[in-house]
């Protein structure tokens, strides 16, 4: 019998990328199917759906599906360094400890590519995948510096997040001859001293700056006259986002203008702050509370990351939606390459989910 332990070491340990996650596909249908339960895939994506029950209301429980490629002991890999593996994990056993349980309505379970690519939310809404669910509940593991060991958040308040990639278009020149061009990287710097002084207002946490830069060849006597890069920007509400954005785009036309280049942007990632709902947030409470105890019922959680799961209620404001915040001792933080968290956590999580769906079905 597969255990829900096994899960989670075979997800770790196969992981994959944004839009390349169809072994996980595969694993996870095979083992739904097992189980007797009612799989939906798809011929143009990775991810999929499963539900159990029937008629309404219809709850979603969300997990995200992708790995982190990034370097790890000196090899660049697929990397299960947001705790996707554990969200995966988390889904399938409240799914498990649901089906046997007597509820009325329909529990939908949707395991959700591209998370890390800020796409994967916008194509499971395209495909109409949430236009009938009343109810939706993501997760999301916390690090160690947000939230204790055991401790659950009924709410995450992330904030908004773009990737905007940035190309310097010009000629290049001769070393000894730098009045004939425009040298990138003189034009990339003074771009990077406007970004590192813009601001709004400093009650909202922000932050915006440039965090890839290329440019020049294997000839040092060349000066690179077209060099790329890239912009992560932050900000706690989509307004402030918003004003950010703004500013990096008239900065950009500026440097261009004064330097005689073409700098062309593309938004890459682009992920909205949350807008959450009361009476998810109590149900989700409701939930912690059974499932763990009222002690380990945290104050709600503010983050400048982002997730796109937002994404869901700004484009279908009916829904009812909140993420849960898991404590488990995760270091030395998200997205680090040798990040761990306690296991224990996850069977925590999957009666604290389970709790909060029977609270919404059976309230």
């Amino acid at each position: 019998m597969t255990t829900i332990q096994d899960i989670f070491n075979h997800l770790h340990t196969h992981a994959e990328i944004s839009w390349e996650e169809f072994e996980t596909t595969n694993y996870i249908k095979g083992l739904l199917e097992s189980e007797g339960v009612q799989v939906q895939t798809f011929t143009d994506i990775p991810g999929l759906v499963a539900e159990i029950g029937s008629g309404k209301p219809i709850v979603a429980v969300r997990a995200d599906m992708d790995a982190l490629w990034q370097r790890v002991d000196g090899e660049f890999k697929a990397n299960h360094s947001c705790g996707h593996d554990a969200h995966m994990t988390i889904a399938l056993g409240t799914l498990l400890s649901l089906k046997n349980k007597d509820f009325d309505g329909t529990v939908r379970f949707l395991f959700q590519p591209a998370e890390e690519k800020g796409d994967g939310a916008l194509t499971f809404v395209e495909k109409g995948l949430v236009d009938d669910v009343d109810y939706l509940y993501g997760m999301h593991l916390r690090p160690a510096e947000e939230l204790a060991s055991g401790e659950f958040s009924p709410v995450i308040k992330h904030g908004a997040a773009r990737f905007v990639h940035g190309a310097i278009q010009g000629d290049d020149a001769h070393g000894a001859r730098p009045h004939l061009n425009a040298n990138a990287i003189n034009v990339a710097t003074d771009l990077n001293n406007l970004i590192r002084n813009m601001r709004v207002n400093p009650m909202i946490p922000h932050s915006i700056k440039m965090t890839q830069f290329e440019a020049g060849g294997k000839n040092v006597n060349i000066i690179p006259g077209s060099a790329t890069f890239s912009v992560d920007i932050r900000a706690q509400t989509n307004e402030a986002m918003d004003e950010l954005y703004q500013q990096l785009q008239d900065a950009t036309k500026s440097v261009a203008n004064f330097h005689g280049v073409d700098i062309k942007l593309a938004l890459g990632a682009n992920v909205a702050a949350s807008v959450t709902n009361d009476e998810a947030i109590e149900l989700m409470s409701e939930g912690i509370k059974v499932a763990v105890g009222e002690t380990a019922l945290s104050e709600p959680i503010v983050t400048t990351g982002g997730d796109d799961f937002h994404f869901y209620t700004i484009k279908r404001p009916h829904l009812k939606a909140t993420m849960l915040g898991i404590g488990c001792d995760l270091k030395p933080g998200l997205h680090h390459p040798d990040m761990t968290f306690d296991y224990n956590a996850i069977p925590k999580a999957v009666e604290v989910m389970t709790q909060t769906v029977l609270k919404t079905l059976n309230p």
